[in-house]
């Protein structure tokens, strides 16, 4: 959690951040996110209102100001607004518009539910915009192999390590930087704590454990600020995750494949797939893998299936022959 962020918060929203981390559970990366969208929104509400020059820039508002009658006078119209104001300003997707909504519609539960300083709940009725049914975009097997091949330079073995672990485990971004020396025990069981803070127990293959070691090898042991961190950064601390998202962008480009929309995330949906299409494993399993709470989540790998066997289908040369 970047508490520095949480400190800048007016005090109600601060409040319901501490909830979210400390009594709900939610992970750091999550508590963070909801205050970045309640602080988009109230520094939209700020300047719809007047109540700043014009010619401040919206993201520039400070938002201490935010008080129990300002959240409790915020109408269902002005939330469509700042919602069609996301879709048409800041070119926010179905997917963050509908988090957005989640974020809102949570905070004002809180506090007309949880701590009843509210009577009326203006997201009551509101409905998160619908996200289209997008299948997920992976490397080929072919592709995985050539990213891998690709890896050189001063810390070779600590991003080929880095990039074996994405395409075998399907890591999430926040859960590889966050994965500590004492997460793998002697029999290379790692422990991985996903979002909400729920653990999972992963066996780490050959191909994972051989790139460790070779890492372990090389990885400083000297002047480093977080000496349990596994994955270490040119400044000796623990590797973030948008140094790991501009390492994954390097060598994607180095092969070809840059600026085509695959990042981190895209490892993890080709280590599913993968999985599924040519390791034969369950959806069962998988979804055990990857850490989803719903399998509604991991069904999505099926249909990737689906949609091969439809494309190979109306590949065949006889699909459109018409005898009549």
């Amino acid at each position: 959690m970047s508490y520095s962020l949480i400190r800048e918060a007016p005090p109600l929203i601060r409040e319901f951040l501490n909830y979210l981390g400390n009594i709900q559970g939610r992970s750091d990366l999550t508590v963070d996110e909801y205050y970045r969208d309640l602080r988009t929104f109230f520094r939209f509400i700020i300047k719809d209102r007047g109540l700043v020059k014009n010619d401040i820039q919206t993201d520039d508002i400070d938002i201490s100001c935010v008080d129990l009658e300002m959240i409790g006078s915020v109408t269902f119209s002005e939330i469509i607004l700042y919602l069609n104001y996301c879709k048409d300003e800041r070119g926010n997707t179905a997917a963050t518009r509908a988090r957005k909504t989640s974020s809102l519609k949570d905070f004002y539960k809180y506090l007309t539910v949880k701590t009843h300083r509210l009577t009326n709940n203006p997201t009551e009725e509101l409905e998160a915009p619908r996200k289209g049914k997008k299948l997920p975009k992976y490397l080929t097997l072919e592709e995985s192999l050539k990213l891998l091949q690709a890896v050189d330079g001063e810390f070779k073995e600590r991003d080929y390590c880095i990039l074996v672990f994405f395409l075998n485990c399907g890591l999430r971004r926040s859960e590889l930087v966050g994965i500590n020396l004492s997460d793998i025990n002697s029999e290379h069981v790692l422990t991985v704590r996903g979002k909400g803070n729920k653990e999972r127990m992963l066996t780490l293959n050959p191909a994972c454990v051989n790139a460790l070691k070779e890492y372990l090898k090389v990885r400083p042991v000297n002047g480093i600020t977080d000496k349990n961190a596994l994955f270490i950064s040119r400044k000796n601390c623990r590797m973030t995750g948008k140094g790991v998202y501009h390492m994954v962008e390097h060598y994607l480009e180095r092969i070809g494949m840059g600026n085509q929309g695959y990042s981190p995330h895209k490892l993890r949906h080709t280590a599913a797939t993968l999985m599924y299409q040519k390791g034969g494993v369950d959806i069962r399993t998988l979804q055990a893998i990857l850490g989803h709470s719903n399998l509604g989540t991991t069904q999505i790998y099926t249909h990737i299936a689906d949609e091969q066997i439809e494309n190979g289908l109306k590949a065949n040369p006889l699909a459109n022959v018409d005898t009549d």
